[in-house]
Formats: C-alpha cells, structure tokens, sequence
C-alpha cells in the first residue's frame, strides 16, 4: 500500500529497519531457552524452523490433560467494558476485593445505568470508576448491618426468583463497603485491593508487588492520577478516549511502548552508573540506539505484519473496497499515535512513535494474541450455595436469592482481555490440535494455560488451532489466509478437494 513516510520514518528509518529486522536464529534460540529455563519448563522445547518460523516439540511425554505450560503475560490488558463487571488486578488479573465488593459493583453500576453491554469510553469509566471506588470506602452507620439484612429479606419474601428487582441502595454500599458479609462467603477468600500507587482510581492490584510492577514496567506512563510520568494526563485521557470509542487494541500497543521505554530507561541508567564506576578509557561505549534495540528485545521475538495489511476483511466489506478499507485502518492507527506521541512522546526513543514501528506492534497482537480469560468467583459462590444442604441453602438464600436475582445473567461474567504471551505465540496451528488453551480450576490469574488434549510423545510438535476447527475444509482455509498461511495439517490434507 502506497504511503507517505511521516517525518519521523524519513528521519529515523535505519533505526525502524534494525527494530523490525527479525533476529538472528541464534539470539532467538537463547532467549527461549533462558525464557523456558526461567518458567522452569524442562519438558517443552522452542525450535527454529525454516518453513515456519518457530515452533513448540514436547522434549518429554505427556498424558491428555496434563499441563504443558503456564505462559505469563508479556502485555496484557482487561477490556475496558468488562471492568464494569470484574474487579481484577491490572498486572496479574486475579480476582481482588472480595466476593460482596465484586457483586457490589456490578449492583452499583446497574444502578447508574452503566453496563458492560452498553459500552463505555475512557471518560465514562474514569467517572462512574472514582464515584464506586467513593462509595467502597464510605463509611457506615452502626445499624446499617441490621437494617441491610433485614431489606434483603424483605425483597425475598415479596419476589420469585424470576423477578428481576433491584436491591434497595443501603444493601449495594453495604456489600462495597464491607458492612454485609454474605453466607459462606469466607470460602472464597480474595487478595485485597490495592490501589494504584499514581492515584488513578482506575488501576488496582492484588499485592504491593504487582502495582511495583505494573507502574515500574509500564503504568507509570499510562497513569491519569496525580503522579502520573506522562508528559500530559489531558492528552492521555484523550487517547484511552479514543481507543476505547475505536479499538481497544490501542491501549494495548501503548503498554507495549511504555514497556520499552521503561527498559530503555532502565538500561540507560545503568549504563549511566556503570560509566561513573570505571575510567572513560575502558567503559562501553554504547548509543541509545544500541540500547533501544536492548530494551525492545522481548517485542522483537513477537511474528510481525502491519496491522492494516494483516487485519481479517469484514464480511461486510466487499474485496473491491479492500484498498480503500485497508486505507481507513492505516490513518486510524496514525490518529491513535498521534494522540499516544502526545501523551507519552521520549525524544530518546523516537523511532517507536513512528506509523511503521505502531503499526507492527498492532499487527503482532492481532495475529498472535490469546484471549485473556479468568473465572469468575462470584459465579463460583453461587453454584457453591445452591449445592448446599436442603436447610442450609434455604437459609443462605434469604439473603442471597435477592442479590442473585437482581444480578441476572450477568452474574457469571468472567474476566475478558487479550494479551499477547511469548511462548504461547510460538506455537503452531493444526486444525486437528493436540493442545489448547484451557483454564483449570486452579488457574486464578491471567497466565496461558495450555493442557494436552491427547497423549504427546518425546519429540512431537505441540499445536493448538487458531481457529474453529469444526469448520468446513473451505472455511477454515479462508478464516487463515489473514495468518499467511495455507494450513497443510493432516485434516487439510484428507479433506482437500
């Protein structure tokens, strides 16, 4: 696609060349092998693969249904609609608060008029978010406790459980504020919730060492509180405006950047420090290119296009506007970075705010990103008090029936978000997968969790499908063409005309 070069591109463009270079097959494989080493996975190995690029192999047996691996997050983000409905920690994304503050929030904002289904922009959420995190840590009055049992009994006794009615408002800030403890709710025991060491009331943390983390790697520059690093909290409000009112990918590049400029930051400190310690004559000598390239290491293992390139045509889209439509989706993205260059621009680090690097990191997510998903414990409470004994159900639901009614279907809805994680990324797509991703019981953050679906012998490659693949043989071929590949698994294979 024909483009002018903005001026950063035409300034900076053997920086941009030497970033978007893919690495050497040496340097890939020592960082995957250090990558495994550090998450302790001595049963899977990464290999370079010339007509794949790379590729997962099990270097010991697994049985179906046994874990091969857990893959922490690289970057990640909660969709910011789903924050509506799930109070999760922003580094790690564990459930956080307790089970009354999570059913509070949801009764909260259905009380406002606000739903995950209704949508929300960056403004909206910043507002109705600092008015609930108000009322979580109000204080009550002393009889609040009883009065508040009293009403949810009331509305059991004068509603079926098909009635949809509100709960009265002094039960919904009791549950926020920790004046109502629900039956049984002790069972389910979350993290407490921290809240963001930049003031933003938007960002909170299930322990000190998650919100260190988070504002050290990256928050601190996308923070709109008080202590926010960017260069202008209007401009960046009007950024995450315009992201969550577009595509909520955006957010998700900006993490990306603000993660390597912190690295740059970090890298270039202790260059700065290692100086002073020894004689100028034999320190080394190392340009902020050399330490940019350093810092942008973990995103440059990631399979890149450019996401305007890479994007799936919509249905609704006919191919003879494919140009026009690929077009459109280019100068949204340079609007976004505009409004990001705005907020967070570092003079050192100029060549990320250029379209092409933007653009590729867009376009990493899109062709290697998981879908973030974490379980609800609100869900889990309920199904745990209508397993319980006859007598004791019934007593428990004089107070929980009410709540559960006023909930509705959205009682059970999970933690949603897309995060991209390195290992997982590498793993190749079969549409007759011998794993997936799968969220155990036990599995209560963010982490990828890939579980064997059949037995894996030494020596196999570890695949997952990309997409349905109970789809025809024609279907699926389409839904990869967006991939840039023509899958040639044992099921292609068969089921080719």
């Amino acid at each position: 696609m024909a483009a002018t070069l903005c001026p950063i591109e035409e300034k900076w463009s053997g920086a941009i060349a030497s970033l978007l270079r893919p690495p050497p097959p040496l340097q890939v494989q020592e960082y995957f092998d250090q990558l495994l080493f550090d998450r302790n996975c001595s049963s899977i190995k990464v290999k370079q693969e010339n007509d794949f690029g790379k590729g997962v192999y099990a270097d010991g047996d697994f049985e179906e249904g046994e874990l091969i691996l857990k893959d922490p997050i690289l970057v990640g983000m909660q969709h910011s609609s789903n924050k509506f409905d799930c109070l999760v920690c922003s580094f790690c994304f564990r459930f956080i608060g307790s089970i009354e503050l999570q059913i509070g929030r949801k009764l909260y904002f259905q009380s406002i008029g606000v739903s995950a289904n209704g949508g929300c922009d960056g403004e909206t959420f910043s507002a109705v978010s600092k008015d609930c995190y108000d009322a979580g840590f109000s204080h009550m009055e002393e009889d609040s406790h009883l009065r508040t049992h009293e009403n949810l009994e009331n509305c059991a006794s004068s509603s079926s459980s098909k009635d949809n009615i509100p709960v009265p408002k002094e039960v919904v800030d009791s549950l926020m504020n920790g004046g109502l403890v629900l039956p049984y709710s002790t069972e389910f025991p979350l993290p407490s919730a921290i809240s963001c060491p930049g003031g933003c009331k938007e960002a909170f943390y299930c322990s000190k060492s998650c919100a260190e983390d988070d504002w050290k790697l990256s928050h601190s520059l996308l923070c709109t509180g008080e202590r926010s690093k960017s260069l202008s909290r209007e401009a960046l409000s009007k950024f995450i405006q315009h992201a969550n009112g577009t595509n909520d990918i955006f957010l998700l590049a900006a993490k990306a950047i603000c993660f390597t400029i912190s690295r740059y930051r970090k890298l270039k400190e202790d260059y700065l420090k290692e100086q002073e310690k020894c004689p100028s004559a034999n320190a080394l000598d190392r340009s902020d290119l050399s330490l940019l390239l350093e810092a942008w290491k973990p995103i440059s293992f990631g399979h890149k296009g450019r996401w305007w390139d890479c994007i799936a045509l919509p249905d609704d889209v006919d191919s003879s506007d494919e140009a026009s439509f690929r077009m459109e989706i280019r100068e949204l993205a340079n609007t976004s970075l505009q409004l990001l260059k705005a907020a967070i621009f570092d003079k050192e680090c100029e060549p990320l705010f250029s379209l092409e690097i933007y653009g590729h990191i867009i376009g990493m997510f899109e062709l290697n990103n998981l879908d973030l998903i974490v379980a609800s414990p609100v869900e889990d409470y309920f199904l745990y008090i209508d397993d319980l004994p006859e007598l004791k159900k019934k007593e428990a639901e004089i107070i929980t029936r009410p709540i559960l009614d006023a909930l509705g279907d959205d009682y059970s809805v999970c933690c949603e978000g897309t995060a991209f994680f390195p290992l997982q990324s590498c793993m190749n797509h079969s549409c007759c997968p011998n794993a997936k991703a799968f969220k155990r019981e036990k599995d209560k953050d963010g982490q990828a969790t890939i579980i064997a679906l059949r037995p894996i012998g030494k020596g196999e490659e570890v695949t997952i499908s990309y997409i349905d693949e109970d789809l025809t043989y024609e279907e699926r071929q389409a839904s990869l063409v967006d991939y840039g590949f023509e899958c040639k698994c044992s099921k292609c294979l068969e089921e080719q005309p």
